[in-house]
């Protein structure tokens, strides 16, 4: 599992005063960094080896920009060329949000979906959720 935590900035929130559903999938795809290195520790965009297929958030509470936010990030089912991020995000002890995306291991260069090799997969499942 990993954590990132963030703070929320005030152009985060809506014309309610919560933190918008937009702002949701990019703090979600910020903390899925260290599942991007696990594939790419450069992270050099010209040579990249992910695309995302799907992503689902469930929004569970409201949260607000003046508290800080922690976002859990761990590997949910693992399939031959592609993977799950199981993600929540916290605000003062309640869960706000829940997400999961579908990352594919891809060849940019023949635009198809690739085997992940066993080294990637290994690191992976070390990070299963629970």
């Amino acid at each position: 599992m990993f954590y990132y935590e963030l703070q929320p900035r005030f152009s985060d929130t809506d014309a309610l005063g919560h933190i918008s559903n937009t702002t949701l999938p990019v703090w979600f795809e910020q903390a899925r960094m260290p599942l991007f290195k696990i594939f790419h520790p450069t992270l050099d965009v010209k040579s990249w080896p992910l695309i995302i297929a799907r992503v689902e958030i469930d929004f569970v509470a409201q949260s607000y920009w003046h508290l800080p936010v922690e976002v859990r990030t761990g590997v949910g089912k693992i399939g031959n060329s592609s993977f799950q991020a199981v993600q929540e995000a916290w605000q003062d002890g309640k869960l706000i949000a829940r997400g999961t995306a579908v990352l594919i291991h891809f060849d940019y260069a023949s635009e198809k979906a690739v085997a992940i090799p066993d080294d990637i997969r290994a690191e992976l499942s070390r990070h299963l959720a629970e």
